[in-house]
């Protein structure tokens, strides 16, 4: 079994609710995993995790003692019909706790978790109304000062979407900031997820490249 099929069955058996996408990134010269809409993903392994962001959010944390760490990527801080966790990692408040309550399973230590947190652009101009990447970017950090989680760095808001490559292993983290020529496809994919969505019940150092 390759090294890509051992990494995408590792997540795919212990945690993720579907199997990622895996493939190798000659770039960085490193195995990765897409973290798409609504996933999670935690590992132990030498792998990178890769994830698009419009308006959604994800969380990158780890235990670096336990070297255990994982990504997820939420478009809604929760369900819109009624406030309470709705269980889906489509919703920020579920996928936070999947992903925290699966590196704790995995040997981490809540007062070790180093977190970092990106996204909640203003690329969707259907939501200004509601203010979607807004409010993401307020759920998340308010939903680690109320976990006592501390926010090591963060590349949240502004009108971009944003590229996130994440190594659970070492921390490290590259945001690449996406020009508005691929404000069409963040688009049509956010709008897709938010169709189904509807259908369904401190700074830090960020490295840009």
């Amino acid at each position: 079994m390759s090294a890509t099929a051992k990494a995408r069955a590792e997540v795919a058996s212990h945690q993720a609710p579907s199997e990622p996408n895996g493939y190798y990134d000659s770039r960085f010269q490193a195995e990765a995993l897409k973290v798409l809409p609504g996933e999670y993903v935690v590992t132990d392994r030498e792998v990178m995790l890769v994830t698009v962001l419009g308006s959604c959010v994800s969380a990158c944390i780890r235990d670096p003692l336990a070297g255990v760490g994982g990504m997820n990527h939420f478009m809604l801080p929760d369900s819109e019909a009624g406030g309470a966790v709705s269980e889906s990692a489509r919703y920020g408040a579920y996928a936070m706790e999947m992903l925290i309550n699966e590196l704790l399973r995995r040997g981490a230590a809540k007062r070790r978790l180093e977190v970092k947190v990106f996204g909640g652009g203003a690329v969707l101009p259907g939501f200004t109304v509601n203010n979607v990447g807004v409010r993401n970017g307020r759920f998340v950090l308010d939903y680690c000062a109320a976990e006592g989680l501390e926010v090591t760095s963060q590349d949240l808001l502004d009108v971009f979407p944003r590229r996130v490559h994440y190594f659970p292993k070492t921390g490290r983290v590259m945001v690449k900031r996406l020009p508005s020529a691929n404000d069409a496809d963040v688009l049509a994919s956010e709008k897709l997820y938010r169709s189904r969505l509807r259908e369904a019940p401190a700074q830090g150092s960020v490295e840009l490249f």
